[in-house]
């Protein structure tokens, strides 16, 4: 029974009992992560000019100006960190484990983590920083213009935007701890 009609999916089977079915589309999803944080400040610009935001008083340019570069730096940041972890999410699981899906998605699960916590981090500061001494009030509306309207622009969003941040990495590492920590032992027990 070794004719094309019984085994033609068996490179196919192999690819998801390998575990190269699962690393290779979230190896490029990576890649496609890194591109959209290289190209998201320059649409943000785009979208700004558009909306001819630049026709707005001083201090509301200077502050979008500001932001807009700690947007710019925290993509920057985040291009690098997805452009790293892509080659990383090959190493995740070996072809001979038994569980070869779990790992994939835990080192999904903990890069975007890591993303989106120092993304919070770094624009939640600048933003809270600014809006909130330049602002005042007014913060809130600037906040909800530019999509920042959940939280209240106070002084203690200064200090709570870097907690955030760190508490969506910790909480995400943990998990993707949690469950490479459950694969390890299960392909270690099926092992001995």
């Amino acid at each position: 029974m070794d004719s094309k009609f019984f085994t033609f999916i068996r490179p196919f089977l192999r690819t998801m009992d390998d575990g190269s079915f699962f690393r290779k589309p979230v190896m490029w999803l990576y890649v496609l992560m890194a591109l959209v944080n290289l190209i998201l400040p320059f649409y943000l610009l785009y979208r700004a000019i558009e909306h001819r935001f630049f026709d707005s008083p001083a201090v509301y340019i200077f502050v979008l100006s500001i932001v807009w570069l700690a947007i710019l730096f925290a993509c920057w940041v985040g291009f690098q960190l997805w452009w790293d972890r892509k080659d990383k999410v090959s190493l995740s699981a070996k072809p001979e484990d038994d569980f070869v899906a779990i790992p994939v998605f835990a080192h999904f699960v903990q890069t975007s983590g890591e993303w989106l916590g120092t993304w919070i981090a770094i624009v939640g500061f600048v933003f809270a920083l600014l809006a909130t001494i330049l602002l005042g009030k007014e913060g809130y509306y600037l906040g909800s213009q530019v999509g920042l309207g959940f939280f209240s622009i106070s002084a203690a969003s200064i200090i709570l935007m870097p907690v955030y941040g760190f508490l969506i990495v910790l909480v995400t590492r943990v998990m993707a701890e949690a469950l490479k920590a459950l694969v390890a032992i299960a392909n270690n027990t099926k092992r001995h």
